[in-house]
């Protein structure tokens, strides 16, 4: 998914050519079907809105696709991207229980970045209590891959309670969990999100 570009996302560097280059094929052939869930629809999204980020549409290059449809043909900018790709609902998140609702946002943890507003970062944003507490909750059940995925969007976001220790949780969490490289990928880039948020 987008997380290819993450290095570049985090450390404000081009991205090489090559790793452009998968994403984008990635998303040219594999879409997302009418009714493909939710999650699927929300990461195909945040791929073509990182490749834009680095390669953005020339001018005059504005049209918006519909759901579950990749975006336009070549540009020559290298993306193979004409227009955007419409952000798919997420009002489904505003009710959800807190104990779905981390699980899902654990499942779009590539969404939580820097500079990536959408109607998801939103959503984690007025919900962090919630993310905390189903942070607490997967460490407890030892589901190390939704923790850190929870970890992610609370230092993404910031305004986490003080009490919970994020830095100290997301240790612990890849103390236990990092021999899967999910676990690894989201506890850094969680790191690198919160030292940048401290400065």
């Amino acid at each position: 998914g987008a997380d290819l570009l993450l290095p570049s996302v985090l450390y404000g560097r081009h991205p090489h050519p090559g790793d452009v280059a998968v994403l984008d094929r990635a998303v040219r052939e594999f879409p997302p079907k009418p009714d493909a869930p939710a999650a699927t629809a929300w990461s195909h999204w945040h791929m073509i809105s990182t490749l834009q980020r680095f390669a953005p549409p020339p001018p005059g290059a504005t049209g918006t696709t519909g759901p579950g449809t990749a975006a336009g043909t070549s540009t020559g900018t290298g993306t193979g991207m004409t227009g955007t790709y419409a952000e798919p609902d997420a009002a489904w998140l505003e009710n959800a229980p807190w104990q779905s609702f981390t699980h899902q946002l654990s499942v779009l943890a590539p969404l939580a970045v820097p500079a990536a507003p959408s109607a998801v970062q939103r959503a984690a944003a007025d919900r962090t209590v919630d993310l905390a507490r189903g942070f607490v909750r997967a460490v407890r059940r030892r589901d190390w891959l939704q923790a850190a995925g929870a970890g992610r969007w609370l230092a993404a976001i910031g305004g986490e309670p003080a009490t919970l220790g994020l830095e100290r949780g997301l240790d612990f969490v890849e103390l236990m969990g990092g021999h899967d490289p999910r676990v690894t990928l989201h506890v850094r880039a969680a790191r690198l999100m919160a030292e940048a948020r401290a400065r």
